[in-house]
């Protein structure tokens, strides 16, 4: 029996998710994995079985990741509106590093997103069970727009998103460097985050 250790696991992995970003779940082949990983493609499939099964565990793996961010966001003794920005910048931060990651979790949820809604369930009943009550607080006391919380993450997503899907656009348009897209990038940060508090959150003048 082919012997595998922690490391050669994470190898594969790592090499599954370069491999899964890069050419999404339908254009991958575990050849292509197991090459990616300089490994015998006989010990790969001893690993993980199938590619499904590496798909998926990787998928769990990247929205976990989101999930336990987003989780220690939330459970900080600071107001909702810290809360938002802190969460903002952490998205902006993971898409900065991941940039394919944004495309390929739109494409496979596109594509079979019945197979992934256990994982779409969990941040689902995550944002509901933290951001609900912190909403209507806020909307009680007269601080907040009413706003369904359902609305609050396409606000944020959607904006960030655009941002690094659209980035070969935003360079050939603009004939710009990848220092001059990164200085741009981070300007609309700032930009969403003042967009999104200001309509969200009312001001004290206004009251």
């Amino acid at each position: 029996m082919a012997c595998i250790t922690q490391s050669s696991e994470e190898k594969i992995k790592e090499a599954a998710k370069s491999v899964f970003l890069k050419k999404g779940y339908a254009g991958t082949t575990a050849r292509d994995i197991a090459e990616a990983a300089n490994m015998n493609i006989a010990l790969t499939n001893y690993y993980f079985r199938s590619k499904e099964k590496l798909f998926v565990e990787i998928f769990k793996d990247l929205f976990s990741l989101y999930c336990n961010n987003t989780l220690q966001i939330f459970e900080k003794p600071i107001s909702l509106r810290e809360k938002l920005i802190e969460l903002i910048k952490a998205d902006f931060q993971v898409m900065k590093t991941e940039p394919a990651l944004v495309l390929f979790l739109m494409t496979e949820i596109q594509r079979d997103g019945s197979r992934l809604l256990p994982e779409l369930n969990k941040l689902k009943e995550l944002l509901h069970g933290h951001l609900t009550a912190h909403i209507e607080e806020e909307v009680s006391k007269g601080t907040m727009r009413k706003i369904p919380t359902e609305s609050i993450m396409p606000l944020i997503m959607g904006s960030l998103q655009f941002v690094f899907v659209g980035k070969n656009l935003t360079m050939k348009m603009y004939n710009c460097s990848e220092e001059e897209f990164n200085q741009f990038a981070e300007n609309h940060k700032n930009i969403i985050i003042d967009m999104i508090t200001e309509y969200l959150f009312i001001s004290e003048e206004v009251m």
